[in-house]
């Protein structure tokens, strides 16, 4: 397994109804096209050998017989292959007709499932020709000249990981109130395939769609769906042909309906992603005991995956799509509202204290703030907007605090902290000329100090501004910029900040508010602590000491929500990234990061609260809990 991928591949071939021969052809040609793809299974429609639609047919011997001995061509012509098969046909046992799945490898045949609910209603009828697999189990049955188990209790789990495990359920076994994967995952099956014939009706696909969705994303598994075709008989209704790969709730692939030729798509199931979901949910862990289940073993085929098929997508915190990115930003924005909000009321404080600086982080506290007073029928006069310019100030970033202060209408209060460094420098014996650390964070500490004493002479709140980057990074001054009274965005990432305050402004009713923010968001992120150069421009850029927020943001998403190891995350920057960045710029930073992260956790460790608004939060009281001296060493080695 290549990174934890396993490429899987949903095939809708062109068929012929009740022509065995031609139907076999077509699914040994598009396997063998799977095959060439580096896939490593292929799931084919339900009935594919003979075609859903043959109807009393079913009830000829010469159709039985028939598909037996094109399953046999099928077997012979991909037995040189490693690709795991799976292929719809009638089968006879015991004087019954069943409507079966057969899974195929390398000229073996590893198991056969029938399915288990029969539709027989509507413009189904099944019934009248195929017995329910629901109570068939612990048996075998020889085809092909090939003993193999037969059952519904069948899984197939690799000789090597037990992490592949797949099962198979077919059409209507979905469609059941309890489908069949349901206790198959709890059983241990990762992957989940569907060999099914769907027809058209007018809105039944989106209903499809969600329904594979949905179960891919309870069973926390990756699941392949393929249905047939427009080749099925049109005598009363219409096949669309509809293949769809889903993970975990997320569609990864989807085929195109009604289209003329062979669908094959094909895409990549995370399954070290789904073993760390499952490992973490311990509702779905508890949930394990229930039905008992024979295990077929089988070699997965092992690829090497030089590229995805699927998207990488290098900003995981944010939609790329704009409707949903703009629907994300208002569902965050009321997140982070409602908590200051609730905290407000709680305490009975009906003043609030921030530090505007003019970046992103401070603009964002701030807008969220105000909405919130506006929301609590508080004046937005109650809010102290503090400007305290340092020795790193720049003209721009004072002048958009200024203004953005101005035009939200709070109270607003100027302090300059220089004076009050110097004389700290000079009672601590520190030469201001010397920048280090001392020189910068005694900046961040004042300010803090300036907040927290005016909120206690005004019965206020401080609200922090620091972001859930710079908590991951630890990129803030322990007991400074660190401390507030409620965090209000210790749950956004940096990337994520950006697109809220454009939100805010793309939706500000006036022009003045929306130049401000602009030009807030075409300001570098710096914490403007050391003094500007010689043209009086920004001297210190966060991004040029750290490395990029975009790669940060991509590795803590990575990391902290499915667990992924370091190579796996080089591996997936490499692709996500590619033309913007070179493996060595991403090792480079993503070594900064790990360092970062293992010795800064002390930070975190004392948090104030704060909402957690996504799937990733570093709250010490609730996601993230981690020794503040844990040694980040394996993680190095690995790099």
């Amino acid at each position: 397994m290549s990174f934890g991928f396993v490429r899987v591949a949903a095939a809708v071939p062109k068929i012929k109804v009740a022509d065995c021969g031609y139907n076999a052809a077509r699914i040994i040609e598009t396997a063998l096209k799977a095959d060439e793809a580096g896939t490593q299974f292929a799931v084919f429609p339900e009935l594919s050998v003979t075609g859903y639609t043959c109807a009393d047919l079913f009830n000829q011997q010469a159709l039985i017989d028939e598909a037996g001995a094109r399953l046999g061509e099928i077997i012979e012509r991909t037995k040189k292959t490693g690709i795991v098969i799976l292929a719809g046909m009638p089968l006879l046992a015991g004087n019954r007709l069943f409507n079966c799945a057969v899974a195929l490898q390398g000229g073996r045949i590893l198991g056969v499932v029938p399915k288990t609910y029969i539709p027989c209603c509507g413009e189904f009828y099944e019934k009248r020709w195929f017995a329910a697999g629901g109570e068939v189990g612990g048996g075998s049955i020889t085809l092909c000249g090939q003993t193999a188990p037969f059952g519904v209790d069948l899984m197939f789990g690799d000789e090597k990981d037990e992490r592949i495990c797949f099962a198979i359920e077919i059409c209507e076994d979905l469609w059941a109130a309890i489908p069949p994967s349901s206790y198959q995952a709890l059983a241990g099956a990762s992957l989940l395939f569907n060999l099914s014939a769907s027809d058209e009706t007018v809105g039944k696909h989106e209903y499809r769609r969600e329904l594979v969705r949905q179960q891919s994303g309870r069973c926390v598994a990756g699941y392949v769906y393929a249905s047939g075709g427009i080749y099925e008989s049109t005598t009363d209704v219409v096949y669309g042909g509809h293949a769809i790969i889903a993970e975990n709730g997320a569609i990864l692939a989807e085929s195109e309906r009604f289209s003329l030729d062979g669908q094959l798509i094909i895409s990549e199931i995370d399954v070290q992603r789904l073993t760390h979901d499952r490992m973490k949910n311990v509702s779905f862990i508890d949930n394990q005991a229930g039905r008992k289940f024979r295990i077929q073993k089988f070699c997965l085929r092992e690829i090497k995956l030089q590229s995805l098929t699927r998207r990488v997508d290098p900003y995981p915190f944010v939609p790329s799509d704009k409707e949903k990115r703009n629907e994300r930003c208002g569902e965050i924005f009321s997140i982070q509202t409602s908590g200051l909000a609730k905290r407000l009321m709680h305490t009975g404080v009906k003043h609030a204290l921030i530090g505007v600086s003019g970046g992103l982080d401070s603009t964002l506290a701030l807008l969220v703030a105000a909405r919130t007073f506006d929301l609590l029928g508080l004046p937005r006069k109650n809010i102290l907007a503090l400007t305290m310019p340092g020795f790193g100030t720049s003209e721009e970033t004072y002048g958009n605090a200024k203004r953005l202060m101005e035009l939200m209408d709070v109270s607003v209060m100027e302090v300059d902290i220089k004076e009050a460094c110097l004389l700290h420098f000079k009672n601590i014996g520190h030469d201001p000329d010397l920048h280090d650390e001392a020189y910068e964070n005694a900046q961040a500490r004042e300010r803090t100090q300036i907040l927290m004493d005016l909120a206690n002479k005004r019965k206020g709140l401080v609200i922090g501004t620091g972001d859930l980057s710079e908590l991951a990074l630890g990129w803030c001054t322990y007991n400074g910029d660190h401390m507030s009274m409620y965090g209000v965005n210790c749950g956004v990432p940096k990337t994520l900040v950006r697109y809220l305050v454009e939100w805010v402004a793309d939706n500000a009713s006036d022009s003045g508010t929306r130049d401000v923010l602009h030009r807030i968001l075409n300001t570098p992120v710096t914490p403007e602590l050391l003094p500007p150069d010689s043209n009086g421009d920004i001297n210190q850029k966060t991004e040029e000491i750290i490395g990029p927020y975009e790669l940060h943001d991509f590795f803590l998403y990575h990391m902290a929500r499915y667990g992924a190891p370091p190579q796996k995350i080089l591996f997936l920057a490499g692709k996500a990234f590619d033309g913007k960045y070179g493996p060595d710029e991403i090792k480079k930073w993503l070594r900064v990061f790990y360092k970062r992260f293992f010795s800064q956790q002390y930070k975190r460790s004392c948090l104030p609260d704060g909402p957690k608004v996504g799937s990733v939060s570093l709250s010490p009281r609730g996601d993230w809990r981690m020794p503040s001296d844990a040694e980040a060493e394996a993680w190095l080695k690995e790099l």
